[in-house]
């Protein structure tokens, strides 16, 4: 019997886990893993999505890569950044690109409290607000880690939650090939990818490796027939 309950807890105790940590679990809530793929939507849609931003240096240069190509993204912005650098808010809001919330402070959401969580989702939207006058309405948790609570807080402000389907690590500051060439050849259709223009721990931290990467990106990908586009409403 003891065997079988201590049993029963580490079961319990893995779900729980892969729940928090896992950044496409709907065990706590639906989330956006990826693109419908349709005939409508040329049959390999693909989003390219940021985290951590804005950032004086990567996010500008971020800006200017996807307007000469033609290209919307979808950028999570953190709370705390933004009221830093709001004019490059309104700048990518003004550019036609999707706007998301990340928080104000950037901490892992799995161990807060639902008064904590509201507060910092609640301080994040109210910063992009002010920045450009838009609501948020897509939320992605920091790290992708959270709680039963997480999701049905995004949900009562109106943002949906997102995931992701492909991370290439450029938060570890590999060289802007590598960046690259991980994004456009583990793309499938559908896929959502997770870059950063920002740091989510240092408000000037360097992500020019990321923003150097975008014009190889966005090549690469139209190149082998992917057509970007951001996250559904």
């Amino acid at each position: 019997m003891i065997a079988e309950v201590a049993g029963t807890a580490v079961a319990a105790a893995g779900v729980a886990a892969y729940g928090a940590f896992h950044r496409n679990s709907s065990l706590f809530g639906r989330v956006i893993t990826s693109l419908p793929v349709s005939k409508e939507n040329g049959g390999s849609p693909v989003s390219i999505t940021f985290d951590d931003g804005p950032n004086p240096y990567a996010t500008p240069v971020i800006l200017d890569a996807l307007a000469a190509a033609g290209v919307k993204a979808t950028f999570f912005f953190l709370g705390r950044h933004v009221e830093r650098w709001p004019e490059l808010v309104a700048r990518a809001a003004a550019e036609g690109h999707q706007i998301g919330n990340h928080g104000y402070y950037h901490r892992k959401l799995h161990l807060k409290t639902p008064g904590y969580i509201r507060d910092d989702l609640e301080r994040g939207a109210r910063a992009i607000e002010a920045a450009c006058g838009r609501t948020p309405t897509h939320f992605r948790a920091p790290h992708g880690f959270r709680n039963p609570w997480v999701t049905a807080i995004a949900r009562s402000l109106g943002e949906r939650t997102v995931g992701w389907s492909l991370g290439v690590w450029d938060s570890d500051c590999p060289p802007a090939h590598a960046i690259a060439e991980r994004s456009v050849t583990a793309m499938h259709p559908g896929s959502i990818l997770l870059l950063h223009d920002g740091d989510g721990y240092d408000p000037l931290g360097d992500r020019m490796q990321t923003a150097l990467a975008i014009p190889a990106i966005v090549e690469g990908l139209h190149a082998r027939g992917y057509t970007i586009h951001t996250l559904p409403e």
